[in-house]
């Protein structure tokens, strides 16, 4: 039996396991006597049978490099080629890795899985976005993509044109690959694996990810980021590790490492690109736990927002965490700060658009979420998708945890009253 075969055979059982995306992943609802769930607290409750593979008694650590260092940025780049299954640079001095015969077969297997994702996701979604987001870019400069993880693959096919995105999630910040790490035999297959389910499937195994590119000293969201960055034909041209004070202001990460980090700050990594137009972006990545109760101690992420101006949210494979009722504090500020909201079923609850403040869009096909997630159906959608005098419009590509394209949704909600101060 082949491998492809044996996995779609499978995926009743491992879309149980797929579901984790992101920035988390779901657990059952806490009684109100509990402790409030958090984004980490779901993550680890669905992991909490799986640890790190211990490290042999007597065997040192490789020596991991200064984090807060910004980063060489003809380096990075050819990192990112390099991760990509792209060649680096005539000059770089990564050639040599480069032509090895594990990195040629590793560059042709990606070459494969891109081609067959360009054919099946990315052609379809630039087609279909040219087509009814064509407005939005035209007023969406800056994108927010709240429960993302290192999700930039996504959100650039979605909004090409946009010059600034902000990504949230779980995952460290992470780092510049050092170049030990690239020699260790065991990265390239490791990356084939994590990009498996977002290339067959649009979303993320983030924890078994999470835990396998650990492994090879990729210790973050970053190094994902700069690959989706390299295949999507943009150039990295400076990378700066940042933090958020209290306040929500973006400032430098200190480089002093042995200095004790504010409590209330949140790590972040700064990303700036040229994108194949030429035209440049720039792409923030911060890790933060944006349930209710984190936030009322480290408020930074939603401060920083709220101070970016008109936004167009985007959200997909987001476990369903706005939800629920602990979860206010983000949902609120999305509702309040965007122009737009682009998500599938699993992003903001039809219950909490306040009636007659939004106009909608409706996109593929809505039954119920997968079995992880079935207290999360939506009669109000199911009614919106049986809606005969306003149909529904085609949906030419799969998206979220209903990947095939004829499960897959998504909504287009558009502000009809002005924006909350």
């Amino acid at each position: 039996m082949s491998f492809r075969t044996a996995a779609l055979r499978l995926l009743p059982a491992a879309l149980l396991l797929l579901s984790a995306c992101s920035e988390s992943n779901t657990k059952t609802e806490t009684v109100a006597s509990a402790k409030e769930e958090t984004m980490a607290t779901t993550a680890d409750a669905i992991d909490s049978t799986k640890s790190a593979a211990p490290v042999a008694a007597g065997t040192k650590a490789a020596p991991r490099p200064n984090r807060l260092a910004a980063p060489d940025t003809a380096y990075a780049q050819d990192v990112a080629l390099f991760l990509g299954g792209l060649q680096p640079s005539q000059h770089s001095d990564l050639t040599a890795l480069a032509a090895t015969p594990a990195w040629q077969a590793f560059a042709k297997d990606q070459d494969r899985s891109w081609d067959k994702y360009r054919a099946t996701h990315t052609t379809r979604m630039t087609q279909w976005a040219n087509t009814e987001l064509d407005s939005v870019h035209a007023s969406s400069p800056t994108i927010f993509y709240p429960f993302s993880g290192p999700d930039f693959l996504n959100v650039v096919t979605m909004f090409p044109t946009s010059q600034t995105y902000v990504l949230m999630g779980l995952e460290p910040v992470g780092s510049v690959p050092a170049r030990a790490s690239l020699e260790n035999p065991k990265l390239l297959p490791t990356v084939k694996t994590s990009l498996w389910s977002v290339l067959n499937f649009s979303f993320f195994r983030t924890n078994d990810m999470a835990v396998d590119l650990k492994s090879v000293e990729l210790d973050g969201a970053l190094p994902l980021m700069m690959l989706f960055a390299a295949r999507t034909g943009n150039q990295i041209t400076a990378i700066r590790p940042v933090q958020l004070d209290a306040a929500g202001k973006l400032l430098d990460a200190p480089k002093d490492t042995t200095q004790t980090p504010d409590p209330k700050s949140i790590p972040g990594v700064e990303m700036k690109l040229r994108g194949p137009d030429g035209q440049p972006k720039t792409v923030y990545y911060f890790s933060a736990d944006l349930s209710d109760w984190k936030l009322t101690s480290k408020s930074a992420p939603l401060e920083f927002v709220r101070h970016l101006g008109p936004l167009t949210t985007y959200v997909k494979s987001a476990t369903y965490l706005m939800h629920k009722s602990y979860f206010n504090k983000v949902r609120r500020t999305v509702l309040r700060r965007s122009r737009y909201i682009l998500q599938d079923d699993s992003g903001i609850a039809m219950k909490y658009f306040q009636k007659g403040a939004w106009q909608f869009n409706y996109y593929g096909t809505y039954r119920r979420p997968i079995n992880l997630f079935a207290k999360q159906y939506q009669p109000e959608l199911t009614a919106a998708y049986r809606d005969t005098l306003h149909k529904p419009k085609p949906l030419p590509f799969g998206t979220g945890y209903n990947w095939r394209q004829t499960d897959s949704n998504l909504l287009l909600a558009k502000r009809l009253v002005p924006l909350a101060d």
